[in-house]
């Protein structure tokens, strides 16, 4: 192994907001102290309580991803499981994402885009999910 994941960051046009959304679906810490970075308004962090982090970047004329447009691809997705997919979906819509592709009713994910337009995935848990939700 050379390497360990330590985040993945989001470039957006607001860190706050979308620190703030994440934090909402996910239950997590914002701006908790972390020596890997200086928060001086143009970064965000958000510490899970599995010791996941995503980190938020300030980006000046942020391009948001526009799914499936391969000229604004997606660069990234997240998969987040859950047990009901139909709550789930009504809760990030409440939290200001916006629904991409919803499938046909029978799979087992939905895809959304959040407040910046970046692309992450709703995944049922259960026995029958297949390991990843095999979009792109």
């Amino acid at each position: 192994m050379i390497a360990q994941l330590q985040c993945v960051v989001l470039d957006c046009a607001d860190v706050v907001e979308l620190s703030r959304f994440y934090q909402s679906l996910l239950g997590a810490v914002v701006n908790q102290p972390d020596p890997r970075w200086s928060l001086d308004g143009d970064w965000a962090t958000l510490h899970t309580d599995g010791g996941f982090v995503l980190v938020f970047q300030r980006v000046e004329d942020h391009r948001p991803p526009r799914w499936p447009d391969p000229v604004r691809p997606q660069q990234f997705h997240l998969d987040l499981g859950v047990k009901d997919l139909d709550q789930a979906q009504e809760d990030v819509l409440d939290l200001g994402a916006t629904l991409l592709d919803e499938g046909d009713g029978k799979r087992s994910w939905r895809i959304f885009a959040d407040p910046a337009g970046h692309p992450f995935c709703l995944v049922r848990d259960g026995p029958e999910t297949p390991q990843g939700c095999g979009h792109r």
